[in-house]
């Protein structure tokens, strides 16, 4: 009976001992992990490191408490360019070629990874990473295929893990505040009946690079590029991305839907390879999208020029009692304007809601005879009263962060981008087709 007993406690002791040991080493996991987890610094990876990748990466360098332990690239002048820049912010850093190695090392001290290759590998690379237990900013479109663009939603509801979508005017004060406030909450325009934007740019060449940097045809082949043209130039390529009108367009589609919280109903479309004949997507689109709103259909323009300049890029907001100019840069639009027979707007500006008007005399004159036009309150801007001090991307980012510190809402989630995915890819087959695209409220949802 004593010997049973002895032998009872041993084993006792046995598992007790085994029982600490494990609590011991899951408490110094936690312990690690916390550190690791600490609000005041987050652990990043970049994936894409080529010009969009760039951008990001110095925005994200200007947001405290962020650092970088790894960035990955194909290209050999993209990993050293954006290497460096990195390295002089003092980040230690390793370079990788392929993502699968970079997420095997380092998935263990990662809290997120911002994707910015380009679109047809999107999918491929935030799924990876989510599925590692890393939060992802994956840079817009989605994918260049919306059956992909679906799985990036899918795996982020079931890993658990935040995906943004770099939508970067959802986060950009200027607009939060013109669309949230303005138009929704206090209904400055009345009701929104038009919306047009555009993105022109002026005739460009390919683009090109250092021959010293060339990749060899093995490589490019590898990562299933046909040749450096087609690398360097991919949103011009079918396989890799979506043309102009998903490249430019998909960032201002995205604020339609989002000034008339709906998706749309129908698009028609017109463009053409018209210029530049050894492009594949379209050089030139103009399309109309039609929405339901409680007050009866709405539309939107929405035009992108590659061989014009003309206008740059701006979006106007349309309704019965005014409009508003805006865009990312003020000077190509930052103002409200009231229609003459709508109510004054001397209590908007007085709350701070809108800048006072200014009425300024001008002097027009001719040859023969000098006249005073002044411009009248009806045509007068009412500048918006919100700077945009920051980089572009640098509040979107910042929203992604915060999500992932403090449980911030993000302001573009794996599904409200699919939205917008939707919509864009449409207008190629739409200009493909020549017939209007019409929506079910079931194709917007994954």
């Amino acid at each position: 009976m004593m010997e049973m007993k002895r032998n009872q406690f041993m084993q006792s002791a046995a598992v007790a001992g085994t029982m600490l040991a494990a609590m011991k080493a899951r408490a110094i996991e936690n312990a690690e992990l916390s550190a690791r987890k600490n609000p005041d610094q987050l652990n990043i990876a970049l994936i894409g490191a080529g010009a969009q990748g760039r951008i990001l990466t110095e925005s994200c360098l200007r947001i405290p408490g962020i650092r970088f332990k790894a960035v990955c690239d194909i290209w050999e002048y993209s990993q050293k360019y954006t290497g460096n820049v990195i390295k002089k912010y003092g980040h230690d850093i390793k370079i990788y070629e392929d993502y699968k190695e970079l997420i095997a090392a380092h998935k263990d001290e990662l809290d997120a990874v911002v994707v910015a290759s380009p679109d047809w590998m999107h999918a491929e690379h935030a799924n990876a990473c989510m599925e590692a237990g890393l939060h992802v900013y994956s840079e817009k479109e989605m994918s260049n295929s919306l059956a992909k663009a679906a799985t990036m939603v899918q795996t982020s509801k079931a890993t658990g893990q935040l995906l943004q979508i770099g939508h970067q005017r959802r986060s950009n004060p200027r607009y939060i505040h013109a669309i949230e406030t303005l138009i929704h909450q206090e209904k400055l325009l009345g009701s929104v009946t038009t919306a047009t934007a555009q993105w022109n740019r002026a005739k460009a060449d390919d683009i090109g690079f250092p021959k010293k940097f060339e990749m060899d045809a093995a490589t490019l082949d590898k990562y299933g590029y046909n040749s450096m043209q087609e690398f360097r130039n991919w949103r011009w390529y079918k396989k890799y991305g979506g043309g102009p009108i998903v490249d430019l367009g998909s960032h201002q589609i995205d604020l339609f839907e989002w000034v008339w919280e709906n998706n749309p109903k129908s698009v028609i479309a017109s463009g053409g390879t018209d210029f530049y004949d050894h492009r594949e997507w379209y050089d030139n689109v103009m399309c109309i999208y039609e929405y339901d709103t409680p007050e009866g259909t709405a539309r939107a323009f929405y035009e992108t020029q590659t061989t014009t300049g003309r206008g740059g890029f701006s979006e106007a907001f349309r309704g019965t009692n005014g409009y508003i100019d805006i865009a990312e840069v003020p000077a190509q639009g930052n103002a409200a304007y009231r229609e003459a027979h709508a109510p004054e707007w001397d209590a908007f500006a007085a709350k701070g809601l809108i800048k006072q008007k200014a009425t300024p005399i001008k002097k027009a004159s001719t040859k023969n005879v000098a006249v005073d036009v002044r411009v009248t309150a009806a045509a007068a801007s009412w500048p918006l009263p919100v700077d945009m001090t920051k980089p572009a991307h640098q509040p979107h980012l910042e929203n992604f962060f915060n999500a992932i510190r403090y449980g911030t809402e993000l302001n573009c989630p794996g599904e409200t981008g699919y939205e917008t995915c939707v919509a864009v890819l449409a207008v190629n087959r739409a200009v493909a087709t020549g017939q209007k695209i019409e929506f079910k409220k079931s194709d917007f949802h994954v």
